[in-house]
């Protein structure tokens, strides 16, 4: 292993805070990673990582080391570029919510397999808030308004945002005109992964947004869940429009509040900027916003 090889080792370690992870990820056994690392800091003459039973974090020597090998090892790659075969190929692991998978990326994914026939991907799916560099994934697709986490964002989208409820849930609770009419009404509370809070239901009024929290008998941190909380009538929901349509189009669903939208939710890819853009990845967000921008929503 060369002094190159024991760089790309060592940023990968740090970036898994494992050294199990990063040998699977590079293919190597694990004692091999372990022996890799202690030669590197025996010729640097410096401890570069201090090892805890459940995580691998770099000193401060080894963070100042950490950032001077992406520097170099991104400049090898753009070196290397220049001369070999430029076509994507690997596997990218990407992150996103089931629906939107379905809904938007899965129709498309035979134009991109076929016009990139050696690139892979694996979907990894849920609402959770994702470590992108721990985790070893190349990107993520999320709803909302995000918080500064040191990742670059793309917007690919805004959604409609809309109010409904099950015909028997209107039945039994009537049917509200105005925001100022939902006294008596319940809401199903969808829990925030990043606060751990139920959200407030928005509405738009007058041109400013007014935020209203209703009692909710039933809550979850997962959007499919909470969907099938509205389903069978247990409160108001607000979502994307293209989550709720189908429902509504077959009579499971009503459309309230139609004057008071919610405010409109951006969709955006992030993806580590600590890192070299690699060709895979690169083609894959482009054919990303490609496909959003024909989408519906």
């Amino acid at each position: 292993m060369d002094r190159l090889d024991r760089m790309q080792l060592f940023v990968r370690v740090v970036e898994r805070s494992s050294f199990t992870a990063a040998a699977g990820d590079l293919g190597l056994a694990r004692s091999t990673v372990t022996e890799a690392i202690k030669q590197l800091e025996a010729d640097l003459g410096a401890r570069l990582l201090e090892r805890t039973t459940r995580h691998v974090r770099p000193t401060l020597d080894g963070q100042a080391f950490y950032d001077r090998c992406l520097a170099i090892l991104s400049e090898v790659d753009d070196a290397e570029t220049v001369f070999r075969d430029p076509k994507p190929r690997g596997l990218l692991r990407i992150d996103a919510n089931v629906l939107q998978t379905r809904t938007f990326l899965l129709p498309r994914l035979p134009e991109f397999l076929a016009l990139y026939p050696q690139v892979d991907i694996q979907f990894g799916q849920g609402d959770r808030l994702v470590d992108l560099v721990r985790e070893g994934v190349d990107c993520a697709i999320r709803a909302g308004e995000l918080a500064d986490s040191g990742m670059i964002v793309r917007r690919l989208a805004t959604m409609e945002e809309i109010t409904c409820a099950s015909p028997a849930y209107l039945a039994a609770h009537g049917t509200p005109e105005t925001p100022d009419a939902l006294e008596g009404h319940l809401m199903v509370g969808f829990v925030s992964s990043r606060t751990g809070n139920v959200m407030p239901l928005e509405f738009t009024i007058g041109g400013s947004v007014r935020e209203i929290t209703l009692p909710s008998r039933v809550a979850a941190n997962h959007s499919d869940t909470i969907h099938d909380m509205a389903r069978l009538g247990l409160g108001l929901i607000q979502a994307p429009r293209y989550r709720l349509q189908p429902d509504i189009e077959a009579g499971r669903l009503v459309e309230v509040l139609k004057d008071f939208p919610p405010t409109p939710t951006p969709l955006s890819v992030l993806y580590p900027q600590n890192r070299q853009l690699s060709p895979r990845l690169r083609v894959f967000l482009n054919w990303l916003v490609q496909v959003f921008a024909e989408a519906r929503l």
